[in-house]
């Protein structure tokens, strides 16, 4: 990203340097699909089901790919399928290898890979690499003694002389993150839920089987893995304790630092390890869960030489969770200038955090932030990441009371935590019956109550919708040379209110976005006329003096600017 000064005469500048000769106009690698692509996160258990069970499948995936690729989609991201006791719905695995009879058969699988290829979509699994579940073989063999093959694949120790614990690890589930095993007399750890130990990757046998398991999966036509929790991975041989903070989480804990249980120097050696293997078969991806502190650390994520994650989240840019013009420009600055030139990968919504509809609306302006979400996530020089439903304004739908709770940490948690159910309630499709998501008499979780007003359905039909504003934003990042391969500059970068970016395509050609990112209307100046290609409040194809535009509360304006 060029730095550029701001006031009239640094956008003049600006929006002249911008049709110069780019500083760098290499290709993207051969295979290199997954950059500017638009990747959607699908909840099997929310998506579609078949079978009228209540509980979304495979086939329901299938039987919704038109609509995908209608809205433009480039890739999905399958939250866990495989076989689990679903002590955290999926993301505790019993067997890395098979498919969970609830979502359907491995010819099931093969047939959504085969019809998502003939739409150009490509699948990307979830890899929960950290821990099992306790009733994988894996484990059963390991708690059985201390002696077995596989008594080292996991994370035990001894407890202390007193017989405790070995240490102040706490689960971020809540309570220790040591569970007592009676047949080896030991103690296994758990990052996770006590019916998720921890794997041992210090040994090379996980390592191995964990590399096989990845080939095979490709070898089925998987083009990527979203790596879960995947910071993780390794802890301090020392069994350091955790500083403890002040604060209490919801299980009533007092919180820790996990300063010896997450993000460890060893973590990288494992990412490459992974990113050598996925690298067998070209195009395919990885994708990291990474909550990081800072951009220094996310910019570790892809590796010294380029060879660990591709796509490692950016989430300190859409969970910000507060609207503020200074703070989205400084974590765009970043992302430009401060990731070694890799792309940054943007998202504000997935299945563990409340919708961005109910963390940043203000129940005033609720469609137009909605639409502002929207560009943000797909305006700038990045790959985006988009969570089911997030496309038709979905929001966060809390359990009643405890007794409704379906995620085992709200139930630990309530009422300071109500659990993840809020954002993981049925995809709403149609006005009918259960949102067109079943036909069952009862579904999984309630279907949110909106679904008769918010849904695909009515949304498709209405050119307005925030659907068609996010279909016609992925249409201009595939169709618009500046939004395809366009450099990213910003502009006016003192205005505490407005965001403002250009795109330049490789021939000059330069789109302006300007967001108001405040509730109270924005005059700005950018000395130059346009042409709208996108506004949520003016006609595509209308002129504009930019002298004098006007942005209403939450507003956005992308133009071809001359």
């Amino acid at each position: 990203m060029i730095d550029w000064k701001s006031g009239i005469l640094g956008v003049c500048a600006a929006l002249a340097m911008v049709a110069a000769p780019a500083q760098n106009t290499s290709p993207a690698k051969p295979g290199a699909w997954w950059k500017n692509a638009v990747i959607y996160e699908i909840y099997p258990r929310s998506f579609g089901d078949t079978n009228g069970d209540g509980i979304g499948d495979l086939n329901g995936i299938t039987e919704h790919l038109d609509y995908l690729a209608d809205l433009g989609i480039d890739a999905i991201w399958i939250a866990p399928f495989y076989p689990s006791p679903q002590v955290d719905f999926g993301y505790d695995i019993s067997d890395y290898d098979a498919i969970d009879p609830q979502y359907g058969t491995m010819a099931d699988f093969d047939r959504l890979v085969a019809e998502a290829r003939k739409r150009n979509i490509r699948v990307i699994t979830d890899l929960v690499l950290n821990h099992t579940s306790d009733l994988h073989a894996w484990f059963k063999e390991s708690r059985s003694s201390r002696d077995n093959p596989k008594a080292d694949w996991y994370v035990w120790h001894d407890g202390r002389p007193s017989g405790e614990a070995p240490n102040d690890w706490l689960s971020l589930f809540g309570h220790s993150a040591w569970q007592w095993e009676p047949a080896r007399k030991q103690y296994y750890y758990h990052m996770f839920y006590r019916e998720q130990p921890d794997l041992n990757w210090n040994n090379a046998e996980v390592r191995k089987a964990i590399d096989d398991m990845i080939r095979r999966w490709m070898q089925r036509g998987v083009e990527g893995f979203r790596l879960d929790a995947i910071t993780t991975l390794f802890e301090d041989p020392e069994l350091r304790d955790d500083p403890m903070k002040d604060t209490l989480n919801g299980a009533g804990d007092r919180d820790v630092d996990h300063v010896h249980t997450d993000n460890l120097p060893r973590l990288h050696d494992a990412i490459r390890e992974l990113r050598h293997v996925a690298d067998e078969m070209p195009g395919r991806v990885l994708i990291g869960e990474v909550y990081l502190p800072n951009v220094q650390e996310l910019a570790k994520m892809y590796g010294a030489k380029n060879d660990e994650f591709q796509l490692p989240m950016d989430t300190q840019y859409g969970f910000l969770n507060h609207l503020s013009a200074a703070d989205f420009r400084a974590r765009l600055r970043e992302a430009e200038t401060e990731l070694n030139g890799n792309v940054p990968l943007l998202v504000f919504d997935n299945h563990d955090n409340r919708r961005s509809w109910d963390r940043y609306a203000d129940g005033l302006h609720n469609d137009a932030i909605a639409r502002l979400i929207a560009a943000l996530l797909l305006a700038p020089k990045a790959s985006s990441l988009m969570y089911y439903g997030q496309e038709i304004g979905m929001v966060t739908t809390d359990p009643k009371s405890k007794a409704d709770v379906r995620d085992p940490v709200g139930v630990t948690a309530w009422p300071l935590f109500k659990g993840r159910d809020g954002e993981r309630t049925p995809m709403q499709w149609t006005s009918g019956r259960n949102a067109g998501f079943s036909t069952a008499a009862e579904t999984w979780l309630p279907v949110a109550p909106d679904y008769s007003m918010r849904n695909v359905e009515s949304e498709r039909r209405d050119p307005g919708s925030l659907f068609n504003f996010y279909k016609a934003l992925i249409r201009l990042r595939r169709e618009n040379a500046a939004f395809r391969d366009g450099e990213f500059a910003l502009v006016n970068e003192n205005d505490p209110n407005v965001l403002s970016f250009v795109r330049r395509a490789p021939d000059g050609a330069t789109v302006l976005v300007a967001l108001n990112v405040s509730a109270s209307p924005q005059a700005v100046n950018y000395d130059r006329h346009g042409v709208a290609l996108l506004s949520s409040f003016a006609a595509t194809g209308a002129t504009a003096d930019l002298k004098t535009l006007s942005l209403p509360a939450y507003g956005v304006w992308v133009g071809q600017v001359r």
